[in-house]
């Protein structure tokens, strides 16, 4: 486990501001709850019907809950979605950051599944978040109803001469200058020029306020999911530069014994809200027929 806060200077208090106003723009009652687990503790968003089939919804990475729970939020409506501030990641969790190569995440959600009394239910998770359920399909793939896997971490990376090129030079240079225009080139190469406002400015502070997780999830293996038999929908971007669609479809192939659908659309790795309103319509047609 990693010691010491993640956080420089003021940004603490800075991100919590963001993560306070974000929750204000929803139109349904949120609980949050904090549970204790071995790893830490951790912070919850749970909404929508009580009694309706749980969703355990996972955060994407180095941003806060309420911006990727945001994406899904049609899914309110008609499920009980429990959305964990992922430790080791801006929010109200623990600090310290825990693995996501080996077991530590599939530990630290079967702790949470096992507070909130539940055996086993569906999953989504965007990004980092979708790492996260494929070390909880490869050491307990029995917790998962169904996944979806949204701009998927944890399958195939990019190119790193072009995640340099537009993401790790702009952000050495916004670092050094502070200039809009950093922070501007690193979001439209991020979302195909798609980005809100709000979700530029709380990016821009994590880069200036937050010791970024630089670790991706561990890119998992056929043989890790040869007990993982659970429905599973994948989501990419044609113009994704962390996880773009085209090589993301060939290992999902290879490593998934049972990939039961691939959706791709020409967005980048934030989605568009065109794009959010075709996934959460893929979405809700999955879980239907699966859950």
């Amino acid at each position: 486990m990693g010691k010491g806060s993640i956080y420089k200077n003021d940004g603490k208090r800075v991100l919590a501001q963001h993560y306070a106003d974000y929750l204000t723009e929803f139109d349904f009652e949120v609980e949050r709850v904090y549970v204790d687990t071995s790893y830490g503790k951790t912070h919850l968003l749970v909404a929508g019907p009580p009694e309706a089939k749980p969703i355990f919804l996972f955060q994407g990475g180095n941003c806060i809950n309420p911006m990727t729970f945001s994406w899904f939020l049609p899914l309110v409506e008609n499920y009980r979605i429990y959305a964990p501030d992922t430790i080791g990641h801006p929010g109200f969790s623990d600090e310290n950051r825990i693995s996501a190569k080996d077991d530590s995440f599939a530990q630290w959600t079967s702790e949470l599944l096992d507070y909130f009394q539940i055996e086993r239910c569906a999953f989504v998770g965007p990004s980092y978040g979708a790492g996260i359920i494929l070390r909880l399909a490869t050491y307990m793939p029995d917790k998962i109803t169904c996944a979806v896997l949204v701009a998927p971490a944890g399958i195939q990376l990019g190119s790193k001469l072009t995640m340099i090129k537009k993401i790790l030079l702009p952000l050495v240079f916004y670092h050094g200058t502070s200039s809009p225009k950093y922070l501007d080139q690193i979001a439209d190469h991020m979302s195909d020029s798609s980005m809100k406002e709000r979700d530029k400015t709380i990016i821009g502070d994590v880069f200036k306020y937050v010791k970024l997780e630089q670790d991706m999830p561990k890119l998992t293996t056929k043989a890790e999911l040869d007990n993982y038999h659970s429905p599973t929908l994948i989501i990419a971007g044609k113009k994704d530069l962390f996880f773009p669609e085209e090589r993301i479809i060939k290992a999902a192939r290879n490593i998934f014994p049972n990939l039961t659908d691939f959706k791709s659309y020409e967005m980048g790795h934030f989605p568009a809200n065109d794009h959010l309103r075709k996934i959460n319509h893929d979405i809700e047609e999955f879980l239907k027929e699966y859950y």
